[in-house]
């Protein structure tokens, strides 16, 4: 496993979207980080039931997106398009499913690449069911054992890219959420979630390494993402869902030091954070992701990615067409937008429009932007361990928060100022992992399986 100790840019302004430091050659021909941005689709059944028994039902249903996407693609003369097929829990939990949903998908692609040109690349991002029994088992028992056979199998049919949301740590992380309890989530984030995010991604890597496949990246959308949904729902503090965001970075790099090399998932918001650290590209989305959950981060987030994406939509029909198809459209003109500032080298022109339009309202905008990534990488890879490097995102998360108030670049309400001093206080007096997990032991001992984290009390 390597250890990243430096970043791989010097500042923010060294980096771009559609140029990647490693860019990534896969699929059918297609180069991600090289000089162009892509679009990256994500589509999903229409309520219906996933079973063996419905397999050819379901496999229509996915003929049916997957030709669209291709076909507008194509017709819109992209450049190249990223697929990304996004297993229901009932897809890797029956692995045969997923699996044919990959060789027929794989099958389109290579019709249309041989017919068209058309240079694509397949991500299949398997599901995380481990979460089946409470508390969940993360490293032994049938599902892991299924969740990593659907890895295999998946990448034995063809998959070009290996992804996964997982979940390691969520079991306590989302309790301490509500309950605001700064030191329960610096547990759930920098104890649990690394440990497993090391076992998980060394398997992964494992996998990907035994098939020629590609081993992408993961994402903290379990974490960051949902305290976001809650801040927006008034659950919880806005600025303790943007802190969570700069601490769940730190769960992500592991993937990428066990061996990943990107693109990392289009949900994971702290991509900027990995391609600072990294150098590799990342998938990013925003305004175009509406279709799927909302956000504070619709421009800013576009500001440094190499794959733009629409989260997820399902296979409905809508006035133009069915859903994926009218998506893939947006995410293409997006792309082109993208792609012809780069060629009239006007790209740090829109840039600065897509940061300035968001930064200034929204705490949430204000973790994304390549200025503030670039000040949590270079808080994290001064550290060496998982927990230090959490507790100290966190503490870097705090201070660019400050700072935009200091300047009037950000404005926020009195209990929210209030809440960020809380923070502030409760990371700097747990300064060492030992705390944390005595404090986790203590409070949340019949949510989570320490054996399954290599942790005993």
């Amino acid at each position: 496993m390597q250890r990243y100790k430096k970043l791989s840019y010097e500042g923010a302004g060294d980096m771009m979207f559609g140029r990647a430091l490693h860019p990534l050659r896969c699929g059918f021909n297609l180069v991600i980080g090289a000089g162009e941005v892509y679009p990256e689709v994500n589509y999903t059944l229409p309520p219906m039931e996933v079973a063996p028994d419905k397999l050819p039902a379901i496999l229509e249903q996915y003929r049916e997106m997957v030709t669209s996407v291709l076909s507008r693609a194509q017709i819109l003369g992209a450049p190249g398009v990223v697929l990304e097929f996004e297993h229901a829990p009932q897809m890797t939990g029956q692995v045969e499913i997923g699996v044919a949903i990959t060789r027929q998908t794989l099958e389109l692609m290579e019709e249309s690449f041989r017919t068209h040109g058309l240079r694509s690349a397949l991500r299949v991002t398997v599901c995380d069911i481990r979460d089946e029994l409470r508390p969940p088992r993360m490293r032994s028992g049938r599902a892991t054992e299924t969740m990593l056979r659907s890895f295999m199998d998946n990448a034995r049919a063809g998959a070009h890219m290996l992804s996964i949301e997982s979940t390691g740590g969520k079991e306590v992380h989302d309790r301490a959420l509500l309950e605001g309890d700064v030191v329960w989530i610096l547990f759930a984030l920098g104890v649990l979630a690394p440990r497993d995010m090391h076992f998980l991604w060394g398997e992964i890597v494992r996998i990907a390494q035994e098939t020629g496949t590609i081993p992408a990246g993961d994402t903290a959308c379990g974490f960051a993402n949902t305290a976001m949904v809650l801040a927006d729902r008034h659950y919880l503090p806005a600025v303790l869902a943007a802190v969570v965001r700069a601490m769940s970075a730190v769960r992500s790099l592991v993937a990428f030091e066990q061996g990943a090399v990107g693109p990392s998932k289009d949900c994971a918001y702290e991509g900027p954070v990995m391609k600072a650290i990294t150098g590799l590209p990342i998938s990013m989305e925003g305004k175009s992701s509406a279709c799927a959950h909302f956000s504070h981060m619709g421009n800013v987030a576009a500001a440094v990615c190499d794959l733009w994406s629409n989260e997820s939509v399902q296979n409905v029909r809508l006035l133009s067409g069915s859903a994926p198809e009218v998506f893939t459209e947006v995410l293409v003109y997006d792309c082109r937008l993208f792609n012809q500032a780069l060629a009239a080298k006007q790209e740090k022109v829109l840039q600065r429009l897509l940061v300035d339009s968001d930064v200034g309202r929204s705490v949430h905008a204000l973790m994304v932007a390549p200025e503030s990534a670039v000040a949590i990488a270079r808080a994290i890879v001064a550290e060496e361990d998982d927990f230090q490097r959490t507790r100290q995102a966190g503490l870097a998360g705090c201070a660019l928060i400050r700072e935009a108030l200091h300047s009037g670049a950000l404005q926020l309400p009195t209990r929210e100022v209030d809440w960020l001093s809380r923070i502030e206080d409760e990371l700097a007096a747990c300064d060492r992992e030992s705390k944390a997990t005595e404090h986790g032991f203590a409070a949340y001992r019949e949510l989570f399986a320490g054996e399954e984290y290599g942790l005993t009390a």
